[in-house]
């Protein structure tokens, strides 16, 4: 019979970070994951500013500032995956089980992988941001703005990663446990992402138009030139928010099922 300590807010916010560094431990002693992580991005961002940016037209006087959005979106689609990976790892392992028949806060074993996808994700996010100022990336935004990209950026992670954590219990093989961050890693190139949506076909526009990655896209853009960024930033949130919390809920299911 499994043995918790009762289910308070410091007690979890204790476990959690245990937990948490032991987890940066792994991922310090193999800095190649976000490496890793970062290569495709950037292969990608090489590949559009240099070899399609001069036969996209996109009104933009930068295209670099255009691109980066959607670039960070991809890295953070991919970057989750590796999280569903830990947990799947964990939990062939008996780690998971074991960890929740301890005195420690049931909730912290999760809260722990999403933690370390926040924290790996901004390292990322950091290098590509990087990679984009050697590429031309001139950003006009204020300390407001900057802000504002962190606070959507961070919360784009913590619904994908709570995305993550349901094939990372669920799934039999490592194959499965990562397969769902391809359609995600997807979305963006249906998306304005690369090219304006008013230069595609009538239904590929629309699905363009009307799915998630797109409203986030859009705030990052107009935080990133620090102009308004209208209903965009409240339809981002709403998608946000309302894929995190569907997310967190069958995840906390599937968790209580496999302990």
């Amino acid at each position: 019979m499994a043995v918790t300590q009762p289910a308070t807010l410091p007690a979890m916010i204790h476990d959690t970070n245990a937990l948490t560094g032991r987890l940066m431990k792994a991922i310090l002693r193999s800095p190649d994951t976000i490496i890793t992580v970062a290569l495709t991005p950037i292969a990608i961002f090489v590949l559009f500013r240099y070899v399609f940016g001069g036969a996209i037209e996109t009104g933009e006087e930068n295209y670099t500032n255009y691109l980066l959005p959607g670039i960070l979106i991809i890295t953070i689609a991919s970057s989750v995956a590796y999280t569903a990976l830990r947990i799947f790892t964990d939990t062939q392992k008996g780690i998971t089980a074991r960890l929740a028949t301890m005195p420690i806060s049931r909730s912290s074993v999760l809260w722990s992988h999403v933690v370390t996808s926040l924290v790996s994700n901004l390292a990322t996010a950091a290098v590509i941001i990087g990679v984009g100022f050697a590429m031309g990336f001139r950003p006009d935004a204020g300390l407001g703005g900057w802000l504002g990209i962190a606070g959507v950026l961070g919360l784009f992670t913590l619904s994908l990663t709570w995305l993550a954590v349901i094939p990372g219990l669920a799934a039999k093989t490592m194959e499965g446990a990562t397969a769902f961050s391809y359609p995600l890693i997807f979305l963006p190139f249906l998306s304005s992402a690369f090219v304006p949506t008013a230069s595609m076909p009538g239904p590929v526009r629309w699905f363009a138009e009307n799915q998630p990655v797109t409203s986030v896209v859009d705030t990052l853009r107009s935080l990133i030139e620090g102009t308004p960024v209208g209903n965009d930033i409240w339809v981002a949130l709403a998608w946000i928010v309302g894929i995190g919390a569907v997310a967190y809920v069958v995840a906390l299911r599937r968790y209580r099922k496999a302990v």
